[in-house]
């Protein structure tokens, strides 16, 4: 056997700091110290002086097996934004504003173009949502991933004062609900797509099943800002793993249901093409996927249709229900 170092075995520490120096234009230079190698330090005192009573509000998420799709077809940007996507998009729904965030990024095999699509898909993810980049981990793992494999991560930190946390606890019999529309799948239900579509369907809507996720932080942050509507707004739940029946209903209150009618929204045709392939029922459909609702937004009956405007100037949305009384915490008609 031959000299063995760890290049030989599948990592080149070389190319990897290559890498981390080719990005360094994406990572914010809000960081106190940009030389740190062991963390990433975030001035938070700086923030804090705008609040009243400031708590921190934390998510961390992946991607999932989207990424089988987008490695299939060599479509990485989206992907990025994904993964900013489904952090930030949970951050809000408590209200808070996204400060910063982290990215955990672990490949087969390390390739600079590939990755910097993936990192500039993150960046583009952060600019929507007005949060920084502050750091993170690049990590090439020969043995655990074949070499065109990379898989995501993504930490968020954000903020809210503690009087204005939205957690469900304010909702009420009355409230309307408002259905802010998705971009698509978003990022959750792939393996089962993956299991019901067959190759040809695969790749003629490669597109549409890999269009990112929508960011939806600037008009919820906006809305919630706003001195005459922020305070109407009882609860948001964004709409992913486990979508209308597992998701939406976390934040209803005990003896209180989300009555949402199907009929006010129209899903668009990939959802159905899907149900028609898997053979799949409502319950099924409405369990795992998004079906073109990717938050929704409890509201005060009477600022409803001023909110629903307000909404509407960013993303299409609807008054797809209202908060009842009843033992099942979502009925779906």
């Amino acid at each position: 056997m031959g000299k063995i170092d760890y290049k030989k075995a599948g990592v080149d520490i070389k190319k990897a700091d290559q890498f981390v120096a080719g990005i360094g234009s994406f990572v914010s230079s809000k960081k106190i110290n940009k030389t740190s190698v062991f963390g990433s330090l975030f001035d938070f005192k700086a923030v804090a002086k705008k609040y009243k009573d400031p708590v921190l509000v934390s998510s961390t998420d992946g991607v999932g097996t989207k990424l089988k799709l987008a490695q299939k077809f060599g479509l990485h940007s989206g992907v990025g934004i994904d993964l900013v996507a489904m952090n930030v998009n949970d951050i809000i729904c408590l209200g808070a504003k996204p400060l910063f965030f982290l990215d955990y990024i672990a490949c087969g095999k390390l390739k600079p173009a590939v990755l910097k699509k993936v990192v500039g898909g993150i960046y583009q993810g952060l600019s929507e949502s007005n949060c920084s980049l502050l750091g993170g981990e690049t990590a090439e793992m020969p043995g655990m991933y074949k070499k065109d494999e990379y898989d995501l991560a993504g930490f968020c930190l954000g903020v809210v004062d503690r009087k204005k946390i939205i957690n469900g606890s304010k909702i009420k019999e009355g409230d309307k609900i408002i259905g802010v529309s998705s971009s698509g799948l978003h990022s959750n239900g792939f393996s089962l797509v993956r299991k019901v579509l067959n190759q040809k369907d695969l790749k003629s809507h490669k597109k549409t099943l890999l269009k990112p996720t929508r960011v939806y932080v600037k008009s919820i942050l906006s809305l919630l800002s706003s001195k005459s509507l922020g305070n109407s707004v009882t609860g948001i739940a964004h709409i992913t793993g486990g979508a209308f029946y597992n998701k939406a209903t976390k934040i209803v209150p005990g003896g209180l249901s989300l009555l949402v009618s199907k009929k006010s929204w129209c899903p668009g045709n990939i959802f159905k093409k899907i149900q028609k392939r898997g053979n799949l029922s409502q319950t099924q459909m409405y369990s795992v996927f998004n079906m073109g609702i990717g938050l929704i937004v409890v509201v005060k009956k009477d600022a409803a249709k001023r909110i629903l405007n307000r909404l509407n100037k960013s993303y299409k949305s609807y008054l797809v229900g209202e908060v009842v009384k009843d033992k099942n915490k979502l009925i779906l008609n």
